[in-house]
């Protein structure tokens, strides 16, 4: 089981600092990102790179661009040109590059919620608003209830932030539901970004759709936000992609990218190439099949805890599990699970509206420890039985 405590690791160096839980004893399940190495194919690449030991400046990303066509033409059946792709420094820079380009401060800007709890934040620090537009929870699932989110708009949205599949319930939306979402982008003048980043973890049985295939009519306004840092473990190089079909967009939003003298790292391109390929695909559908099996394990320990419920997933490593049954606090339920059970999980009210009783829990992690961590919380959770 690889240790990443002292490597630099968010997730479980700053654990302590964030949560109050020690990573001596503790267990990280929050930041989304891999407690596994990556993908050979990627690893084998670097080294090549390293053994060549010359890092110069990178003129051109014609084998990156051609790289990115093959995985979203054969993964996800997305045929895109390479002059759509622009490579920002991560989606997080992406989303905060739109925001700049698109809206104005005190604008407002809407999201779908509970959703990734970045959205907030990155609007709020860029000076805009949050509009919410909560989802109707329907049993297991999370639906769009579009009649609701029109009468929350103020009428000063400029940007629609879109989440597919969704973090952090998992679910993947229809190709129906994205052109509801498109539709409801057009009628209100919004620009749609729709962050696409969960993209390769989908389980079977499901089917993601990109955005741009479900509603080519939406080109106009549409910003698919791209990245391999979770499929393949590698967040920490910062090299995400905006796919922006329609030129007067893309020169707007390429024209700020100039102006902050933006270029991708080199090794970051490197990775990504080596990490979109056949022997990559490989990987990843290997691994969604482990992370399957993680999925089943936490769940069926947590449905199994009176009062407790994980919601079934059929996407990402994110376990969304509602508390809501057991009758106590959210301040109760987090000291048993931080302070008992020693895990710290992602608050679920982060996520907004929706989020009020949950925690979410990061399943890519070594399945003993996912054990571990169904024991503790049963244990944490044992007067309930």
């Amino acid at each position: 089981m690889t240790d990443r405590r002292g490597t630099h690791s968010g997730k479980w160096d700053y654990m302590e600092r964030l949560y109050g839980v020690s990573p001596d004893d503790g267990i990280a399940m929050w930041t989304a990102d891999s407690d596994w190495p990556t993908a050979p194919c990627v690893t084998d690449a670097l080294r090549r790179a390293a053994d060549h030991g010359i890092f110069g400046y990178v003129p051109a990303y014609d084998e990156y661009h051609a790289a990115i066509q093959w995985w979203m033409k054969n993964r996800h059946g997305w045929e895109i040109e390479q002059n759509w792709i622009l490579t920002a420094q991560g989606l997080g820079n992406a989303i905060a590059v739109v925001l700049d380009v698109c809206s104005a401060p005190g604008d407002h800007v809407a999201t779908f919620t509970p959703v990734y709890h970045e959205f907030r934040m990155k609007i709020n620090r860029a000076g805009r608003h949050v509009t919410e537009c909560p989802l109707k929870r329907d049993g297991d699932r999370y639906e769009l209830d579009m009649e609701d989110a029109q009468n929350r708009l103020t009428g000063r949205e400029t940007v629609l932030l879109w989440c597919s599949p969704q973090n952090p319930s998992g679910r993947v939306w229809t190709a129906d539901e994205l052109r509801e979402v498109a539709d409801f982008a057009r009628r209100n003048d919004l620009i749609l970004v729709s962050d696409e980043v969960h993209q390769d973890l989908v389980y079977p049985g499901n089917r993601f759709v990109p955005m741009h295939v479900a509603a080519p009519d939406i080109t106009d306004r549409l910003i698919v936000a791209t990245a391999a840092s979770k499929t393949f473990n590698i967040a920490g190089q910062r090299t995400g992609n905006m796919i922006i079909p329609d030129i007067t967009l893309r020169k707007r939003i390429a024209s700020r990218l100039s102006a902050l003298d933006y270029k991708p790292s080199s090794l970051g391109l490197t990775m990504i190439e080596a990490a979109y390929s056949e022997e990559g695909a490989e990987w990843a559908d290997a691994q969604v099949r482990y992370l399957s099996e993680n999925v089943a394990l936490f769940n069926s320990a947590m449905d199994a805890i009176p009062g407790v419920h994980a919601l079934p997933l059929e996407a990402t490593y994110l376990a969304w599990v509602d508390f809501s049954g057991t009758g106590m606090s959210y301040e109760e339920i987090s000291e048993r699970v931080l302070k008992t059970a020693r895990i710290a999980p992602s608050a679920g009210p982060d996520f907004g509206t929706g989020g009020e009783s949950f925690l979410r829990f990061n399943l890519a992690t070594p399945r003993a420890r996912v054990q571990e961590a169904c024991d503790r919380l049963t244990a944490a959770f044992s007067d309930l039985q």
